[in-house]
């Protein structure tokens, strides 16, 4: 069975919403979303701010950069992070504001703030968002995704992401994107398939109306 068979209910649900539904995932094909399940919330969240504004070119440079200064792990711990001189980070090509934040994500991963796995997989959603973005530079949208990616949240809808109301603009053949909390009214319809459906609406074509008709 494919690994992706988990999400068959998922994208049946999401087809049968409407035709609009279901021409786009007739058009995608297939649920590909691939969690990277084994990675830790302090690494999942270091990488995340890498990536942050950024090609993934640019973010998978950074980090080779960033693992390179510690060869000896497969990625660099809390106290790596901690210890390493400004300069040497900023020559990995982060700026001095998310030198800042890795930095207090790396403090958190050590004070607890930034729980490991296990203590996360015990924490609902809002809770562990409430609890992480309190961190000077983390916002809900970071989480969300180390919600998506690394935990593997099943009914996760990351309203304040772009792509995703662009994706419904486009969708729907709006003249404008949904505000977030628009979004949020409309996306609940979509629970408990959240995360399926954001990456559906990832992969919308960008254009103006409806390219599904």
């Amino acid at each position: 069975m494919s690994i992706f068979a988990r999400y068959d209910e998922s994208v049946a649900f999401l087809r049968d919403i409407d035709d609009d539904w279901a021409a786009l995932v007739a058009l995608v094909g297939p649920c590909r979303h691939d969690p990277k399940a084994a990675r830790e919330p302090y690494e999942a969240l270091v990488r995340a701010i890498s990536y942050q504004q950024l090609t993934a070119k640019a973010g998978d440079a950074i980090i080779t950069r960033l693992k390179a200064l510690y060869p000896e792990s497969a990625f660099p711990t809390p106290e790596n992070i901690i210890s390493t001189e400004f300069d040497r980070l900023r020559a990995c090509g982060f700026s001095a504001t998310k030198i800042a934040t890795i930095r207090a994500i790396a403090e958190g991963s050590l004070s607890g703030l930034v729980p490991s796995r296990d203590v996360a997989a015990t924490m609902d959603d809002e809770e562990l968002i409430a609890q992480i973005v309190t961190i000077k530079g983390i916002g809900r949208w970071t989480v969300e995704m180390l919600l998506m990616y690394s935990l593997e949240r099943m009914d996760i809808l990351p309203v304040d992401d772009f792509g995703v109301r662009e994706g419904y603009r486009a969708l729907k053949s709006l003249v404008e994107q949904p505000k977030p909390n628009e979004l949020r009214r409309i996306g609940a319809e979509w629970a408990p398939h959240r995360t399926v459906a954001s990456w559906y609406l990832w992969r919308m074509p960008r254009k103006r109306g409806n390219v599904l008709t």
